[in-house]
C-alpha cells in the first residue's frame, strides 16, 4: 500500500486507508485493533468513486473485501466515499459521490451491517464560499445542489458530516498580529462576531461554527460535525516559518486540552467534536513542501517528533512534569514578572474557554483583592486543573508555571491536582 494516513484522539483511531486493495498492511492494520473496542474508520480512494457510483457489485465486493472479513472484531465504525473529492476541481467526480455512497450503504445493508457502520465523505474547508465570521459561514453556491443530497443522506442514515479545518492553512498570508495565538489555542484578544455577540478565542472553534452555520443555512441543524484531519506541521521549508515544533505542539496541545474541557464550540456548547489528529506519523515519501510530510507525533522510525501529553492508556490524565515526581499537588501560576496587560490576555482566554469564573466575580470568594494579577492567576490555574492537567495548558505563551506551592489565601481555595 503506497500511503496509510492515521490520526489518533485519546483512546480512537482514524485509518484513512487511501489505496484500498486487498493487501497484507492492511490486513494487518485493520486486524491489530480486532478485540479492542477501538473505532476505526476506512476510506475509499477517490479513484473508487466512480466505479462505486456507476456499479453495485463493485460497491458489494468493496464491503465483502475491505470490511466483513474483519467485523464486528475490528470494530468499523465509518466508511468515508473519498477524500476532499471536491478539491480535485472534477465536477463529474463531485456528482458521483452521492450515488457512490448510496451504493455502499446498500452493499452495507446487504450484508445486515447498515446501521452498524455509517457512511460519509470528508469535505476541504475550501467548500465554504464564507467562514468569517463564524455566524456568516456559507457553502460555495457552485457545491449547494450536490451537498443538499449528500446532506439529505447525512440526515437520513444518521451519518455525520466530516470536515479537514487547518488553523495552519488559515494563518498563511494573515498578517493580522493576534493570529498566532488565535490559532495556536494561545491568550489573545479574541475576533468578535457581530451577529452573535461572541468573542472567539481561538481559529478551530470559529471554523467549525462557520461550518456549523453552513449547514445550520441549508436547513441541515441536525446533521453532526465530525473533524476528521486537523493537525499542525512540526517542519517546514524557507518559506513555512511557522511550522515548527514549538507551534505543533503548541496547537495539538492546546487542541487536546481544549477537547478534554468539553466545553465544545459557541454555537454547540457542552458537547466536544470528535476529532481526529493528524497525523499518527510524518509521511516521508509523500510529494509537496516538507510541510506536507511533516504532520506526524512520531517519525518514519517510529521516533517521537513531540509529546503533546495524550494519555498513554485509557482515558488517563498525562503524567505530571518531571519535578513532580512525589505526585504532590500541583497548582499552575503566573511567572514572576508577567505584565499585567498580558495577564489580562490570559485571564480573557481562561475564562472564555468555559471555565466557571464566578468565583473572581463580585462577590465571590475569590473577588479580593480586585487585581487583574489576582484573578489572572486563579483563572490560569481553574483552566489548567479544567484541562485534566496536561502540563501544555499550563503555559500561556510562556508565562506560566507549575508550583507546588498552594495559592489559596483566606476563603479563597484553588483547585489542585495531584
Amino acid at each position: 500500500m503506497a500511503a496509510v494516513r492515521c490520526a489518533v484522539l485519546l483512546a480512537v483511531f482514524l485509518l484513512n486507508v487511501i489505496e484500498t486493495a486487498y493487501s497484507e498492511p492492511f490486513i494487518a492494520i485493520i486486524k491489530a485493533f480486532a478485540n479492542t473496542g477501538v473505532g476505526i474508520v476506512i476510506a475509499t480512494s477517490n479513484a473508487d468513486v466512480p466505479a462505486l457510483a456507476s456499479d453495485p457489485n463493485f460497491a458489494k465486493t468493496w464491503i465483502n473485501t475491505n470490511v466483513v472479513p474483519f467485523y464486528p472484531a475490528s470494530n468499523i465504525i465509518l466508511i468515508n466515499v473519498g477524500n476532499e473529492v471536491t478539491l480535485s476541481g472534477d465536477q463529474n467526480l463531485v456528482a458521483k459521490l452521492l450515488p457512490a455512497m448510496q451504493n455502499i450503504q446498500n452493499a452495507l445493508n446487504s450484508v445486515s451491517l447498515g446501521g452498524k457502520i455509517k457512511v460519509s465523505t470528508v469535505h476541504a474547508m475550501t467548500l465554504l464560499a464564507q467562514s468569517e465570521p463564524p455566524s456568516s459561514g456559507v457553502f460555495d453556491a457552485k457545491y449547494v445542489d450536490v451537498l443538499k443530497g449528500l446532506l439529505a443522506f447525512n440526515n437520513a442514515t444518521g451519518s455525520p458530516f466530516a470536515i479537514n479545518p487547518y488553523p495552519y492553512f488559515a494563518s498563511m498570508g494573515d498578517t493580522r498580529p493576534e493570529t498566532k495565538p488565535f490559532c495556536l489555542f494561545q491568550p489573545n484578544k479574541g475576533r468578535f462576531d457581530s451577529n452573535t455577540k461572541i468573542n472567539y478565542m481561538n481559529m478551530f472553534d470559529a471554523q467549525v461554527d462557520a461550518v456549523r452555520s453552513a449547514l445550520n443555512a441549508l436547513g441541515f441543524k441536525n446533521v453532526e460535525i465530525v473533524v476528521a484531519e486537523t493537525g499542525w506541521p512540526s517542519k517546514g521549508d524557507s518559506n513555512e516559518p511557522e511550522a515548527n515544533v514549538e507551534n505543533a505542539k503548541a496547537y495539538n496541545g492546546g487542541l487536546i486540552s481544549h477537547l478534554r474541557s468539553k466545553v465544545g464550540t459557541p454555537l454547540m456548547p457542552g458537547k466536544s467534536v470528535d476529532t481526529y489528529l493528524f497525523a499518527m506519523y510524518d509521511e516521508n515519501l509523500k510529494p509537496g513542501p516538507l510541510s506536507e510530510k511533516s504532520f506526524g507525533l512520531f517519525k518514519p522510525d517510529l521516533t517521537m517528533t513531540y509529546d503533546v501529553g495524550l494519555a498513554k492508556a485509557g482515558d488517563q490524565s498525562p503524567e505530571s512534569p518531571s519535578n513532580n515526581t512525589n505526585n504532590s499537588p500541583m497548582w499552575c501560576v503566573p511567572k514572576d514578572g508577567t505584565p499585567d496587560a498580558k495577564l489580562q490576555e490570559n485571564l480573557d482566554f481562561a475564562c472564555g474557554q468555559g471555565i466557571d469564573c464566578r468565583e473572581i466575580g463580585p462577590g465571590g470568594a475569590c473577588f479580593e483583592p480586585n487585581t487583574v494579577a489576582s484573578h489572572a492567576a486563579y483563572a490560569m490555574n481553574l483552566f489548567y486543573q479544567k484541562s485534566q492537567k496536561n502540563p501544555s495548558s499550563c503555559d500561556f505563551s510562556q508565562t506560566a508555571t507549575l508550583s507546588s506551592k498552594n495559592p489559596s489565601y483566606g476563603g479563597c481555595t484553588y483547585p489542585q491536582s495531584s
